[in-house]
């Protein structure tokens, strides 16, 4: 998807140093992020609260090609709100048509992550995320000095840039300032609405039969005693994620240096993490095909089946990752389980659409 240009704001005449921006008023107002009690606290920064006009700020940012070096691609343009903030890609072209390495992350409850994003862990907060696409050279290749000139001389973002963060000039407009707004949008990114969610937390909706043996098979707990080793060891809590990173079998190898994408150790350099990565949550997960860290499987059956399996044989696979029973009907009743994680009125939330249609 290529989000749509800010082409309504035609681009200021070249940058006064006299130009200043207190004719604009500074009086941000404070936003309650929407976290149900159930779901836990999210950590969010001293320095970067989150306001009203830092999250309108980082909205536009997210969807304004302008970030990008040919202004084609934005953020939106691997992370789709139609698809919970996915782009059912196994791997997704950059500005240049050069393919990334891993698929793209749903960014759906990113604002709970605290234990490293990216599927590597390579970035801890969302302030540090947000400065990485502009640079990458496969995805957006742009630089940040160009992208805080455009800004700067852009007949929207500056006024934006005051109201936000206070900023008395065009001059003090910076990427890290960027970031912290696009953080901002991105903390408000909350899915707690799923069917799964209203079974839970007793609003009187049940589960149906099929969806209920679904769960049985899901939740570890609820599996002792079959060969089934459950799902929730992976993927368990509100969120259906965990704060480690695995090796869950998807490729053979016979030492810990086989691993053709070391994942966790590339970042550790500690050759026991090579071939782990984090469990996505897996909210909305049947929005979000195809699945893997190289969207390697299509469909959810190919997942099931993956695992039914036992995977492929490494060192440091997890204990979890072996063969066990599974009928087409379990596939079936698991799946039905995961189609309750669906949360329709976060893809269709208004407040989280692209401005500039």
């Amino acid at each position: 998807m290529l989000a749509m240009s800010c082409g309504e704001d035609p681009p200021l005449p070249p940058l006064d140093p006299a130009d200043d921006l207190v004719e604009f008023a500074y009086n941000p107002t404070s936003h309650e992020l929407a976290i149900p009690s159930y779901m836990g606290s999210m950590n969010i920064p001293a320095d970067n609260p989150t306001t009203e006009e830092g999250i309108e700020l980082g909205k536009r940012l997210f969807f304004d090609p302008i970030l990008s070096a040919d202004s084609t691609m934005s953020c939106s343009s691997c992370h789709d709100p139609a698809l919970s903030f996915n782009d059912n890609l196994a791997l997704s072209p950059g500005v240049d048509g050069i393919m990334g390495r891993r698929s793209a992350m749903s960014l759906i409850n990113i604002g709970f992550v605290d234990h490293g994003l990216n599927w590597d862990g390579s970035k801890v907060t969302l302030e540090q995320q947000a400065l990485e696409p502009v640079i990458n050279e496969i995805e957006l290749h742009e630089t940040w000095p160009n992208v805080i000139n455009k800004l700067q001389r852009h007949s929207t973002y500056p006024p934006l840039f005051r109201e936000a963060f206070g900023i008395n000039d065009r001059d003090d407009m910076t990427k890290e300032l960027a970031a912290k707004a696009i953080a901002q949008f991105e903390r408000t990114l909350i899915s707690s609405n799923s069917r799964y969610d209203q079974i839970r937390w007793g609003s009187g909706v049940f589960y149906e039969e099929d969806e209920s043996r679904g769960s049985q098979l899901f939740f570890f707990e609820q599996a002792i005693g079959l060969d089934h080793p459950g799902c929730s060891h992976c993927h368990g809590g509100p969120q259906f994620a965990e704060s480690s990173f695995f090796n869950n079998g998807l490729t053979p190898a016979e030492t810990l240096a086989d691993f053709p994408d070391r994942g966790r150790g590339k970042v550790t350099g500690v050759p026991a993490d090579n071939g782990k990565f984090r469990p996505p949550s897996l909210r909305n997960i049947a929005l979000t095909a195809p699945y893997m860290h190289d969207g390697r499987f299509a469909t959810l059956e190919e997942v099931l089946d993956h695992y039914k399996s036992g995977g492929h044989p490494s060192p440091n696979v997890n204990a979890n990752i072996r063969p066990f029973t599974l009928t087409e009907q379990n596939k079936t009743d698991l799946i039905a389980f995961l189609n309750t994680l669906t949360d329709t009125s976060f893809v269709n939330n208004p407040d989280f659409q692209n401005p500039f249609e």
